[in-house]
């Protein structure tokens, strides 16, 4: 039961960071501090797949395979856990090229909403000014 839940653990935690590394971006238009935590895990996405590392979840999810007699899963967690569910095998490409314009559309979104922010405060500014002179 343990190697079990370890098991479900790990991949659990890897859909959560992959969904926050591809859509933190958007939470991050209703609240802004998380912008900085959400570029961290996009470029830690980036890293992984860009330089093929292994990350430290899919090590917990084969020890926990290990401890159930299993072998460790041939690949990382998106070869085994995305690929032919989000996406087709052998369309890795397409699937990074839409990742990529997600978390690019998060962050211009988030920008541009900063922008808008900035601007009305200085408006809101001027024009508590422009009334104090008054």
């Amino acid at each position: 039961m343990g190697y079990s839940l370890l098991i479900a653990a790990a991949v659990g935690a890897h859909f959560a960071f992959l969904a926050f590394g591809i859509f933190g971006g958007f939470l991050a238009w209703r609240w802004p501090r998380l912008i900085w935590l959400q570029v961290v895990a996009a470029l830690w996405l980036l890293v992984i797949v860009v330089a093929k590392l292994y990350c430290p979840l899919t090590w917990l999810e084969d020890r926990g395979r290990e401890g159930l007699g299993k072998p460790a899963l041939e690949g990382g967690f998106l070869d085994n856990h995305a690929a032919g569910i989000f996406y087709p095998h052998g369309y890795e490409w397409v699937a990074q090229i839409v990742v990529a314009v997600l978390v690019l559309t998060s962050w211009i979104g988030f920008a541009l909403l900063q922008r808008r922010h900035r601007l009305r405060q200085l408006d809101a500014g001027g024009d508590a000014a422009d009334h104090h002179l008054v």
